[in-house]
């Protein structure tokens, strides 16, 4: 394994006066303060990790305040899931778009002006009390702030690392599951305590600590600070796109949508979204409140899936570098489906939700790194991020399916059995699916 110190031809040219570091940008001082022991990328890999961590509060916030809006406002679990739905639709859908936006006018402004809308969403949402002022603000205004970030990450883990890009890609997916950790146990305890608001609050509050951080010490690119990538030894000096966002996310698609790889990969992600995003995340503090588990306790159950989920991912980013990724979705989407078809029959006690923490999670996220490593493999690294975005709005709209459907089905039968079901049984299809996606054919060079 390459060592984490930077080749010393990577190194950029600082001067050698240290009173000089006080002329130069933050994130080419902290780079100057870094040399020649930690190459950069995985300073930006960290920063980038905690900006998802914080971003993870308020996607996960919703699940927990279901069951408090309930008790506030009489609103139904069926009307407070279609906000939630619009979320994670519009997060998907306007993804490949955000992600070309970002090809425009630069991956810096577009990760803060997203963070920026989600503090103002979340804390508008502190005053709202009528069901549409729910949807502009954690449906809307939400779901617009989180849009791209699966193409943002794509292209960080592209831009920043020439080698080991599986594994950043995988440690980006893990800050999903370390966001759980962190925040889903401290929001069900804000919102027993003190009610929703509180949640609202505390997901504005840590997203708000984080922008100033990522303006200070975020570069544009490593050539911004005379830095190759990890890796590699050539500086790549790039520029923004031509074009406008809507030509560069429908252009790449016409090209992707003529590869079934495309169509295979979607779909099976899309089974990804609704068995995670949609039924867990959204609905699992909700079934156990219906067999007698806490809030609190729910939300440290979502917890633990969280921290094996950590595992899981960094280690599929791992095995994503070396092993085909086709295979590792194969086991992934199998193994989900199977410990989702068993969780119903299981008595709800400590046992049973320990071990579904367990299973289940260190499979939870890592379909992510792998789904990554194949998009490169098929599409390559320049359209990877918006080919990736694409895809990622199918996981969002079978997340979207999932969180209303689960709800409805909760709402007419007065249990999530059918919902957990349906949903194991979707995940062993595409366990079959990625096994169709193609190998790239490589070239033979021909006998002398």
């Amino acid at each position: 394994m390459p060592p984490l110190v930077r080749h010393r031809q990577n190194l950029p040219r600082f001067p050698a006066v240290g009173s000089r570091l006080a002329h130069m940008t933050p994130p080419l001082a902290f780079a100057r303060l870094c040399s020649g022991r930690v190459h950069y990328a995985w300073t930006v890999l960290a920063l980038m990790f905690t900006a998802t961590l914080a971003g993870v509060g308020v996607r996960t916030a919703p699940g927990v305040m279901i069951v408090p809006l309930e008790r506030a406002f009489g609103w139904g679990v069926g009307t407070i899931s279609a906000a939630i739905s619009i979320n994670i639709i519009l997060m998907g859908v306007l993804g490949p778009f955000v992600t070309g936006f970002m090809e425009v006018v630069g991956l810096k402004r577009t990760i803060i002006l997203g963070m920026m809308l989600l503090v103002a969403g979340t804390g508008l949402s502190i005053f709202m009390t009528e069901p549409w002022q729910l949807f502009l603000t954690w449906g809307l205004m939400v779901g617009i702030g989180c849009a791209g970030s699966v193409g943002i990450a794509a292209e960080v883990a592209n831009r920043w690392f020439a080698e080991r890009n599986g594994l950043a890609m995988g440690l980006l997916f893990a800050a999903t599951a370390a966001g759980q950790i962190v925040f889903l146990p401290f929001l069900a305890l804000l919102a027993e305590s003190f009610g929703w608001q509180a949640v609202a609050l505390a997901a504005a509050i840590s997203i708000g600590i984080m922008v100033p951080v990522v303006a200070l010490l975020l570069p544009e690119t490593p050539a911004q600070i005379g830095m190759a990538p990890y890796g590699s030894a050539t500086v790549l000096h790039s520029s923004p796109s031509a074009g406008n966002p809507f030509s560069i996310a429908m252009t790449v698609l016409f090209r992707a949508a003529h590869s079934p790889d495309f169509w295979l990969l979607t779909l099976s992600f899309a089974v990804c979204g609704f068995s995670t995003n949609g039924l867990i995340n959204t609905h699992l503090i909700a079934y156990c409140s219906d067999r007698g588990i806490s809030q609190v306790n729910g939300a440290w159950v979502l917890a633990a899936l969280g921290a094996f989920s950590l595992i899981g991912s960094a280690l599929s980013g791992w095995l994503c570098d070396r092993f085909n990724p086709r295979i590792l979705l194969f086991w992934y989407y199998s193994l989900r489906g199977l410990s989702l078809m068993v969780v119903p029959f299981t008595q709800f006690d400590v046992v049973s939700l320990s071990l579904f923490s367990i299973f289940y999670g260190l499979d939870w996220v890592a379909t992510g790194p792998a789904t990554f490593a194949l998009t490169n493999e098929v599409f390559g690294r320049k359209d990877t991020p918006v080919v990736i975005a694409w895809i990622f709005a199918g996981h969002q709209l079978g997340g979207a399916l999932a969180a209303f459907g689960a709800g409805a089905v909760r709402s007419a039968t007065g249990d999530y059995f059918l919902a957990f079901v349906t949903s194991g049984l979707a995940c062993l299809l595409a366990s079959l699916l990625v096994l169709r996606i193609t190998r790239p054919v490589l070239a033979v060079a021909p006998a002398e």
